[in-house]
């Protein structure tokens, strides 16, 4: 891993050494609005280009924990076909699942090192998870960890966009959270809820 990066990678890589420094880190990095067309950058080309969305800035969390002896861990979550996945970086302290998040959004971020297993952490993001235009909450399934060391090493530093790499995430095992009857009663996001929602950092 060590003998991929550039000098001025490993001087990034080494200093951010814990998973709060990795997530204070992406929240400056701008986000990638993707102007000129979708974009799955390589870690090396976020830092490169010194901006980021929620896959891009995970796979940049993932590289930085793996250098440090974590394991190269995603977790996808799955939304409905009127909004937008999402993806997280996931590590453990211990025997506690936390996980980093690259978003614009005051909701769907950062998660402290507390939950005993992914499927709890995957299901604290799953009141958060709604459109702010009505309230409809939109979470339906997220991935088991994906480990991204099956992918090789390309993926930190390629200079190409990964959409290989995006298509074994989505295609990878994924759980459901709603039956159709918790469907049928879901209860939507209140005013208040969605006004906060609308916040964005950048």
């Amino acid at each position: 891993m060590k003998n991929l990066l550039t000098p001025q990678e490993e001087l990034i890589f080494k200093k951010l050494n814990t998973p709060v420094k990795i997530q204070n880190f992406l929240d400056i990095l701008p986000m990638n609005f993707e102007k000129q067309g979708d974009t799955l950058k390589s870690p090396r080309f976020v830092l490169k280009e010194k901006n980021a969305h929620c896959l891009e800035g995970a796979l940049l969390a993932a590289a930085i924990l793996w250098y440090h002896g974590q394991e190269p861990l995603l977790l996808d979550i799955q939304s409905t076909r009127d909004d937008w996945d999402h993806v997280v970086a996931l590590f453990k302290l211990g025997n506690r699942w936390g996980a980093i998040s690259k978003t614009n959004h005051a909701v769907l971020r950062y998660r402290e090192p507390v939950y005993r297993s992914y499927h709890e952490l995957a299901m604290s993001f799953f009141h958060e998870y709604f459109l702010p235009e009505n309230g409809k909450k939109t979470m339906r399934a997220y991935s088991k960890p994906f480990n991204l060391k099956k992918m090789g090493t390309d993926w930190v530093t390629a200079s190409n966009d990964l959409w290989k790499l995006s298509g074994k995430l989505d295609n990878s095992p994924h759980i459901k959270v709603l039956t159709p009857k918790m469907l049928r009663f879901l209860r939507k996001a209140n005013r208040i809820e969605i006004k906060a929602a609308k916040i964005l950092e950048w």
